[in-house]
């Protein structure tokens, strides 16, 4: 099977940037082309030097810095087909042309519709093919690159020899990439005849016969505005003469987007060596950096939806009971493809159909103890405890759960009363396993905080009190006060408890209970290495 490499060219500071709300600041635009170089796109268009002195400055800027030899990626510039900005884009990509590594990228409109637009010029079809070839014939002699597109090329309609006079002119002054966009996104296989790729292999054979001894590479650009960018695309590769697809990380761009740049590089890598295949596809991206250039979007540019392909976060995340049981076996049981591959890891998020398989992981990954008879229990309580939460929770909170299910001591009630010569507070709960009800009295002879400490020493017997102390939160007579006491083992380890009530006994009881519910969950629940 013969093989064909499909080029990557990535317009993700171009047509990305020129969707409403994803714009990003000069030192982004930089650091995305260095991620995308890193990846080994083959070319990155970073943007429309004509537009502004910033956007000139990009261009120049990446240009500089991205290109070092003829193994870099090329650095590609988009203009309007006027002479002014074809001197423009030139010099913009001055600083890659030695390199042999710039290409301008000119454009024509030749859907009616869009055409419209030019008024006069619109209407006078032999002066604009004269200024493809005189326009671009200037870039080309400043020795760069020339990509050419046929603006609206899937709604040319019934200008098909229009298309292929414009074409060859830009073929004849020097271009060699020929660019053919489904600009408004609403191609579709079933137009039969009409569908885009079906006019692509048309005019590739009539370029083939007329310039038999030129090398053209055919390039598909789809917006995704019906959802078929990615079809598009491939069928554009597969079915048509494309060499080379267009499109943006995370789909953006104008109105719905364009085609995934990540999406398309993962169908080529999983179906482009199919049996069925006349040719085997593939590129030459490095997509262990997929999942960095795509997070990369998502913060700086537009947010990623986390149920998007390849790459959104829960495309590799998982809470059903069933999927993590069989995930933890064998992680590509529920992947379509090792997320790792991408740099992506698989994750869990624990939720209302998780089962006991799922809470073991988690507990044991943060190095607490989870037997096999206990996971079942362990995992109702979490989920009773977070009842609400159908959306599941982190695995923080999961592990504060367990602790919570963890605690020897429970308190359910503290009854506390005061008299004239002393205080008496009852504490009702589950110690140790065991439903009890103690009441302690203030006395001279001795503080409830004390006798609850004598009760808790019965069943841990080396711990002994550190440091205690008590203070407001806030100013004025009604402020909860914090308290916070500190235990000490025999091997004078610590451990820290806290507790809140506007009481300051009470709330010194509680800081004891939960130091010791602390000391004894780390003592006997965590992994020993």
């Amino acid at each position: 099977m013969q093989a064909r490499q499909i080029k990557i060219f990535d317009t993700t500071l171009r047509d990305g940037q020129q969707c409403p709300g994803a714009g990003m600041s000069f030192e982004n635009n930089i650091e995305y082309a260095k991620l995308a170089a890193k990846a080994n796109i083959d070319i990155i268009e970073v943007g429309f030097p004509s537009a502004s002195k910033l956007d000139y400055m990009i261009v120049h800027s990446v240009a500089k810095e991205i290109v070092e030899n003829k193994s870099s990626p090329i650095i590609a510039a988009l203009c309007q087909l006027r002479e002014n900005q074809i001197v423009t884009t030139v010099r913009s990509l001055e600083p890659a042309i030695k390199y042999g590594r710039a290409r301008l990228h000119t454009y024509v409109p030749v859907d009616s519709q869009l055409m419209s637009a030019l008024g006069d010029y619109g209407k006078n079809f032999s002066q604009i093919i004269k200024d493809v070839y005189n326009y671009i014939k200037i870039a080309t002699q400043a020795d760069v690159e020339v990509e050419f597109s046929p603006e609206g090329y899937s709604r040319m309609g019934e200008q098909f020899n229009f298309v292929t006079d414009l074409i060859r002119a830009a073929i004849e002054a020097g271009a060699t990439i020929i660019n053919c966009p489904d600009t408004i996104g609403g191609a579709c296989k079933l137009q039969g005849r009409e569908y885009f790729v079906e006019k692509m292999n048309d005019h590739a054979k009539i370029i083939e016969k007329e310039f038999p001894n030129k090398k053209i590479t055919w390039s598909a650009h789809c917006h995704n505005d019906f959802g078929l960018a990615l079809e598009n695309s491939i069928n554009a590769v597969i079915y048509g003469p494309a060499t080379q697809i267009e499109g943006c990380f995370n789909g953006i761009g104008e109105r719905a987007g364009n085609v995934s740049l990540e999406q398309s590089i993962m169908f080529l890598k999983k179906f482009g060596a199919c049996e069925n295949n006349k040719m085997r596809y593939y590129t030459n991206v490095k997509i262990e950096h997929l999942q960095a250039i795509s997070d990369f979007v998502s913060i700086n540019m537009l947010q990623r939806q986390p149920h998007w392909p390849i790459t959104g976060e829960n495309a590799a995340k998982h809470s059903s009971g069933g999927h993590t049981n069989a995930i933890i076996k064998n992680p590509l049981s529920y992947q379509p493809f090792d997320p790792n591959e991408i740099g992506k890891k698989i994750s869990f998020l624990f939720g209302p159909f998780s089962g006991g398989n799922h809470a073991k992981d988690i507990i044991e990954e943060f190095g607490y103890i989870c037997l096999e008879e206990e996971k079942a229990c362990i995992a109702q309580f979490i989920k009773d405890f977070h009842s609400e939460r159908r959306k599941g929770i982190t695995d923080s909170e999961l592990i504060s759960t367990y602790i919570e299910y963890r605690k020897p001591i429970k308190i359910n009630n503290f009854n506390y009363a005061k008299y004239e010569n002393n205080n008496s507070i009852e504490v009702e709960g589950d110690f140790f396993g065991e439903n009890k009800k103690f009441q302690f009295t203030n006395s001279k002879d001795g503080s409830v905080y004390t006798a609850l400490y004598n009760a808790i020493v019965k069943f841990i017997p080396d711990m002994k009190i550190g440091r205690y102390f008590s203070q407001s939160i806030e100013k004025g007579v009604n402020s909860i006060n914090r308290s916070k006491t500190m235990i000490e083992d025999q091997d004078n380890k610590t451990y820290t408890g806290i507790g809140e009530d506007f009481d300051i006994e009470i709330s010194a009881l509680k800081s004891l209970i939960d130091a010791a519910n602390h000391m004894y969950i780390q003592r006997t629940y965590v992994k020993i290495n």
